[in-house]
């Protein structure tokens, strides 16, 4: 669990997260989403092995699966199926043309716990990632106290670090070699202050991203950190997906035995190419 590269994913890699209905209100529009979900896009795009390991409602599931089927997405066709309404999620469009989220439904992930399947195939992953939701917070929680974590290199994607303090942000990380936070504000913010002191504290790898301002990293493994400047570029779509297109790209080329430096570089390119979209991915993906 510690944020060195592995030379090559040792059993396998895993992504973990949800999936949601993305329902566009102003369009009258709903698209399969998600941060588990435009993760796996990145990595099959990319040719990166993986498995997603997710779970979607009885509602509308044709949306999901064939996108899984069109992209070649591996994952468990018995246990992503649940019981119930797939999350979802009401956007609205900006004059910004940002998106404003809200209204988000848990739907099948409510009290969500993995089977025995999910269970097994954690334990012998070489590497995870996880999209961090509530429900998928509690699990990495639990998996890690009962050892299931043990054998793997874990990364997180800490979605909303609004709910987050120091002290939940550290209990999460004891179980996360490398987490990576999406900051909004000011570097200079006492809450980014405790990222630190937590990256340094628990030995671990903190990476977080500024948009236009660039990448704060703070590699406690090695009792350093720096900062990455980026070139800012006007956006002609959205920066919704950014975080999703650079985290795919650091964690493909750095579990493949890449040096921090170059993986930050991938991934800085990943999160631009994104800018240029208008949805989380580019039209053709959906």
């Amino acid at each position: 669990m510690t944020g060195a590269a592995t030379a090559r994913p040792r059993a396998g890699t895993l992504l973990f997260g949800a999936v949601s209905l993305d329902r566009y209100i102003d369009e009258d529009l709903v698209l399969p989403g998600g941060g588990a979900l435009n993760m796996a896009w990145h990595w099959s795009r990319s040719g990166f092995p993986f498995r997603l390991l997710s779970r979607i409602g009885d509602d509308r599931p044709g949306l999901f699966t064939g996108f899984l089927e069109r992209h070649r997405i591996d994952h468990s066709a018995a246990s992503i199926f649940g019981s119930g309404a797939s999350a979802s999620i009401d956007i609205r469009t900006r004059e910004d043309r940002q998106p404003a989220m809200d209204n988000y439904v848990e739907g099948v992930w409510k009290g969500f716990r993995l089977d025995s399947d999910g269970e097994a195939a954690i334990a012998g992953a070489g590497c995870l990632h996880a999209v961090l939701v509530d429900p998928v917070i509690g699990e990495i929680l639990r998996l890690g106290d009962e050892g299931f974590l043990a054998g793997a290199e874990v990364s997180a994607d800490f979605l909303d670090f609004r709910h987050y303090d120091e002290e939940r942000f550290a209990a999460t990380m004891r179980h996360v070699g490398t987490g990576f936070v999406g900051w909004p504000g000011d570097a200079g913010h006492p809450t980014v202050a405790g990222m630190k002191r937590v990256a340094f504290r628990l030995g671990r790898l903190v990476i977080v991203t500024l948009g236009a301002r660039g990448v704060l990293v703070f590699d406690g493994k090695a009792g350093r950190e720096f900062s990455v400047p980026v070139t800012p570029l006007p956006v002609a779509g959205t920066t919704v997906g950014c975080g999703d297109a650079f985290i795919a790209a650091y964690l493909s080329v750095r579990w493949q035995g890449a040096g921090l430096e170059l993986a930050l570089d991938r991934a800085k390119l990943a999160g631009a190419e994104a800018t240029a979209w208008r949805r989380p991915l580019p039209d053709e993906a959906y």
